[in-house]
C-alpha cells in the first residue's frame, strides 16, 4: 500500500524548502531590526482558548479548528491562529512584568479544515508580530512598518497597505445596529454566507468578496464614517504618523478584521497576483483580548501574513528566493585509498565552516565530476594516487577550468581566502 499525505496539507522538498529558508531567514532580519523577539508556543492548545478568544461564533471556530479530546478528556485544537496563543503566553508567564512593551514575533504552522485552494492548505504556516502593553497610535503605525518592510525586504512588487478602523467597545455596537438595519433592506440579494452571518457577525459582510455582496453594500455605512471622538483621534494620529515615516496606505472602510478581538485599528496587505483573495498580511488593534484571557486590561496591536501566499506572489513575479544552498567544495577520490583522505578533508573543511561534499557512491571519477557540475559546486578536489603519495590536492575552479596544485596542509587555509 502506497500512502499518500493527507488532503489539504503539502511536503516542501529539498529544492522548494531553499525558498523557504530565504524567506524566513528576511523575515527575522526584519524583525530583529524592529527589536522584536520571536516566542514559540505549542502547537495544540485547549479548545477553550480559542472559543474565548476568537469567539464562538466565528467561523473559525464554528467549521474549521481541528478539535479532540485527549486520553485525560480534555479537549484540545491544533492551532488555527496565533494571537491568541501568544496572549496565553503573555499572561501565563507575566512577561508584561518583564517590559513595558513587549515586543514578539512568530512563524509556525497552523491548521484549519477549510476546502484546499491555491494558497489555502489545511495545515498553513503564518508569520506574525504582536506588540502588547502600549496604546498609542505610534505603536500601531510601527507595526505597520514593520509588515510593509518585510513585502519590501523579500522584493515583493506592487503590494498595497489598506488601512481602516473598525470603533471600539463603545462606538461599534451602535454601528452594527446601523448596518444590520440596512443589510435588512438588501437581504434577497446578499450571498447565503452573508445572509448567516447576518445577525452575529455582520461587519464580515464588509469584507466579502461576493459580487453579490459587493452588489448589496455598495451604499452601506461603513465604521469609519460612525467612529466616536477617541476613535476619531487614534486614526487621525495613526495616518499623520504615517505619513511623517513615508509609509503609503489607502483609507478603505471595507477593510475589518474576521475575528471579535479587534478595536480601532485595522489593515491589509493586499496583491493583485493573488486574484479575488488578494490579502497578503492583515491585522489590527485588540485592545480587550488579554483581559478576555485572563489578564489585565491590557492593549495590544498585532498583524498575520501567510507564507504560502507569499511565496506564490514572488514565484508570479519571478523573485529568485530560493538561497541557492550547494558544496563550495565537491572532493573527487579515485581508489579505495583516496577516498579514505577525501573523508579526512571533508571533516577537515566542514569543521571549518566551508559547505563540502563528497561521493560515498564509490563512483568513477568521471562520474563524480559530473555530480560536482550538478551540484553546481565552486571547486572540485581531486585526490588520487599521486596526491597521496605527494600530499597535495589539483584544486579545479569549476566555472572556469583552471587547476591548481596545492599542499594538502594550506587546503583549508585555500578555501578560507575565498570565501
Amino acid at each position: 500500500m502506497k500512502f499518500r499525505s493527507i488532503k489539504g496539507t503539502k511536503d516542501v522538498l529539498p529544492a522548494e524548502s531553499e525558498r523557504w529558508q530565504a524567506v524566513e531567514n528576511g523575515i527575522r532580519t526584519v524583525m530583529h531590526v524592529f527589536n522584536y523577539r520571536e516566542i514559540r508556543t505549542p502547537v495544540f492548545e485547549e479548545t477553550a482558548l480559542f472559543a474565548r478568544g476568537i469567539g464562538e461564533l466565528s467561523d473559525i471556530v464554528t467549521k474549521e479548528m481541528y478539535s479532540f479530546e485527549d486520553r485525560g478528556g480534555t479537549s484540545v485544537t491544533l492551532k488555527p491562529e496565533m494571537t491568541a496563543s501568544v496572549i496565553r503566553a503573555y499572561v501565563q508567564h507575566n512577561l508584561g512584568e518583564l517590559q513595558p512593551l513587549t515586543k514578539l514575533y512568530y512563524i509556525a504552522p497552523m491548521f484549519r479544515q477549510e476546502r484546499p485552494q491555491a494558497g489555502r492548505l489545511r495545515e498553513f504556516h503564518q508569520f506574525g508580530a504582536e506588540a502588547i502593553g502600549g496604546s498609542q497610535p505610534a505603536i500601531d503605525a510601527e507595526l505597520i512598518a514593520l509588515s510593509v518592510e518585510v513585502f519590501r525586504k523579500l522584493g515583493v512588487e506592487n503590494f498595497e497597505l489598506r488601512l481602516n478602523s473598525v470603533g471600539c467597545e463603545k462606538c461599534r455596537p451602535a454601528f452594527k445596529e446601523r448596518l444590520k438595519t440596512f443589510l435588512k433592506k438588501t437581504l434577497p440579494g446578499l450571498s447565503e454566507e452573508s445572509q448567516r452571518r447576518l445577525e452575529q457577525n455582520p461587519l464580515r459582510i464588509l469584507d466579502s468578496k461576493d459580487p453579490r455582496d459587493l452588489e448589496a453594500t455598495k451604499n452601506a455605512p461603513l465604521t469609519i464614517d460612525h467612529l466616536c471622538g477617541e476613535c476619531q483621534t487614534h486614526f487621525d494620529a495613526l495616518r499623520m504618523t504615517l505619513d511623517v515615516i513615508g509609509v503609503s496606505y489607502l483609507v478603505d472602510g471595507r477593510v475589518v478584521r474576521g475575528l471579535d478581538y479587534y478595536t480601532r485599528t485595522a489593515f491589509e496587505i493586499i496583491s493583485k497576483e493573488l486574484g479575488s483573495q488578494d490579502a497578503l498580511a492583515g491585522g489590527g488593534r485588540y485592545d480587550l483580548l488579554v483581559e478576555e484571557l485572563g489578564g489585565e486590561q491590557t492593549p495590544a496591536v498585532g498583524f498575520a501574513a501567510g507564507i504560502e501566499r507569499l511565496l506564490m506572489v514572488l514565484e508570479k513575479q519571478e523573485k529568485p528566493a530560493g538561497l541557492g544552498i550547494h558544496p563550495r567544495v565537491f572532493i573527487a577520490a579515485a581508489d579505495d585509498q583516496s577516498r579514505h583522505r577525501a573523508l579526512q578533508q571533508a571533516s577537515e573543511l566542514r569543521r571549518n565552516g566551508i559547505p563540502c561534499e563528497l561521493d560515498l557512491l564509490d563512483r568513477s571519477l568521471k562520474a563524480q565530476m559530473r555530480e560536482a557540475d550538478r551540484q553546481h559546486a565552486e571547486y572540485a578536489v581531486v585526490v588520487g594516487e599521486r596526491e597521496v603519495r605527494e600530499n597535495t590536492f589539483v584544486v579545479k575552479n569549476m566555472k572556469n577550468g583552471e587547476e591548481t596544485r596545492i599542499p594538502i596542509s594550506a587546503i583549508t587555509t585555500f578555501f578560507l581566502n575565498r570565501t
